[in-house]
């Protein structure tokens, strides 16, 4: 075990920075999510594998909401009113058992691709137990209890601004990151934030793309930087478009500006994706002559951009050759590239493996793709995908077909919340490798169980006469308890 005193020093300065703000652990295990290259600690014993400083706010958070003596029925209110829990549970349940079993199960009867530093990459090789299996059923065990540590908070006492304010710190801290590496970059100093990036991962941070330096940010790569930065985008322009805040405004501009700057095909095409949602948005609002001023504000910047670069094509065209090459090298030609060409060859094994067991999968952690939604299917097989569905259709139907709303306040921060972790399901779908969806993902699917919980809750006992039959106390404020730990005496 390698402890690293740049992790360490990392961790001081977001205790500080959590101190100044005012919030909990919980902000930094969100916030953390930024510095995805920066470890705590290295285990060679792990084949090396290095936990990054999210861990360390996640055990934390972790131990001050399980270390109570009222656990075990807090836990059965939480089973008792939510039932995405059940799901929640059986899905960690069902990929833990996946990582033991499955590599044991169907060992040398297919072939998986395997990370190692000593091959310096990925290589295919038959499916065995590998350290991978460990790791991974532990980054989801602490992903799923996650989730039920901030179900325990906010069941509590229904307070999202402790939750907003880690995504915006996760948001600023990626952007702060962002600026300062692209800085660096383009004054010719190269990757300044190399000294924080500690995990023993390849980094690709120093490189160029048509002549453009890849940004990475707190990351270890441009891809991970531009699917945390679609992720941040997502959320930022959610809760500028709903509540125009000059903290969002200037969050979405200078996250949209480094997602253009990243050279990421990841974030390029997650983009072009969540455009789609958006121009809809836009479109029905028209339509319904409910066009808000930031629609107005999105659609005649768009307008002026277009113009402009229509104008700079044809008066000087030669200024827009370094931008089209940037565009058929991270976009045109990276299906043709041979990296393209090696992570369809990954996608298409990871789906004949999944024929070869049956349909069961090969097992949390013990093979490698190049998208989520096959590492899922071919790791955890039908059941695991069939479980994880059920997650996803829950945060995409967000705070809809409930008899109440939030309000407006609480409605900004839901919706700018799920659109973060809807954003990060984009990405992830794009390049990830591992079947865990993170702990953004679990941190918005609690946040949305929960507030359907507390909708519904005063929806029900709004009625007096519902009330004075079954006895439990009106929630009426956002800061209440949800769920009463146990009925009034008598």
């Amino acid at each position: 075990m390698e402890f690293s005193v740049a992790g360490a020093i990392v961790i001081a300065v977001l205790l500080m920075l959590l101190a100044f703000l005012r919030a909990g652990f919980l902000a930094g295990l969100v916030g953390s999510q930024a510095l995805g290259a920066t470890a705590i600690v290295s285990l060679p014993s792990l084949g090396g594998a290095s936990p990054v400083v999210s861990v360390v706010f996640t055990l934390a958070f972790l131990a001050t909401s399980f270390l109570r003596a009222d656990i075990f029925r807090r836990l059965g209110a939480i089973f008792s009113n939510i039932r995405t829990a059940w799901i929640v549970l059986a899905f960690m349940i069902y990929s833990g058992f996946s990582a033991i079993v499955f590599p044991r199960l169907f060992a040398g009867s297919t072939n998986v691709f395997v990370a190692s530093r000593e091959r310096d990459g990925v290589f295919e090789t038959t499916l065995a137990p590998v350290s991978g299996n460990i790791s991974q059923a532990g980054y989801l065990l602490f992903s799923g209890l996650t989730f039920f540590a901030v179900c325990l908070l906010l069941l509590r006492r229904f307070r999202l601004e402790g939750v907003l304010r880690g995504f915006f710190l996760f948001a600023w801290l990626n952007a702060v990151l962002g600026m300062i590496d692209m800085i660096g970059k383009y004054s010719g100093l190269g990757d300044v934030l190399a000294p924080i990036r500690t995990a023993n991962y390849a980094l690709l941070t120093d490189v160029e793309l048509a002549g453009f330096a890849r940004l990475a940010g707190g990351f270890s790569e441009a891809s991970a930087f531009g699917a945390a930065s679609l992720a941040c985008l997502a959320f930022a322009y959610t809760y500028w478009r709903r509540r125009r805040t000059r903290q969002s405004f200037w969050l979405t501009a200078i996250t949209f500006f480094l997602l253009l700057a990243s050279t990421s095909t990841t974030a390029y095409a997650g983009l072009a994706i969540l455009c789609i949602p958006v121009a809809f948005s836009m479109l029905r609002q028209l339509a319904a002559r409910r066009t808000r001023q930031t629609d107005l504000l999105v659609i005649a910047v768009f307008l002026a951009f277009v113009t402009g670069l229509m104008t700079l094509a044809v008066v000087r065209p030669q200024t827009l050759v370094p931008v089209v090459d940037l565009v058929d090298s991270a976009i045109l030609a990276k299906t043709s590239s041979d990296s393209g060409q090696e992570r369809a060859y990954w996608n298409a094994k990871s789906l004949q493996s999944l024929s070869d067991t049956a349909g069961l999968g090969v097992g949390l952690g013990s093979s490698r793709a190049s998208s989520w939604p096959i590492a899922v299917i071919s790791q955890l097989g039908v059941a695991g995908l069939f479980l994880m569905t059920i997650q996803i259709v829950v945060l995409a139907r967000g705070m809809r077909g409930l008899p109440g709303r939030l309000e407006p306040d609480g409605e900004t921060a839901v919706a700018s919340i799920r659109a973060c972790a809807l954003a990060g399901i984009v990405s992830t779908s794009l390049i990830g490798g591992n079947a865990d969806p993170g702990t953004i993902f679990y941190v918005a699917l609690s946040v949305i169980a929960v507030s359907r919980v507390y909708v519904a809750e005063n929806a029900r006992l709004s009625d007096a006469e519902a009330k004075r039959k079954t006895g439990w106390r009106p929630v009426c404020r956002p800061d209440s308890t949800i769920v009463p730990w146990a009925r009034p005496a008598g």
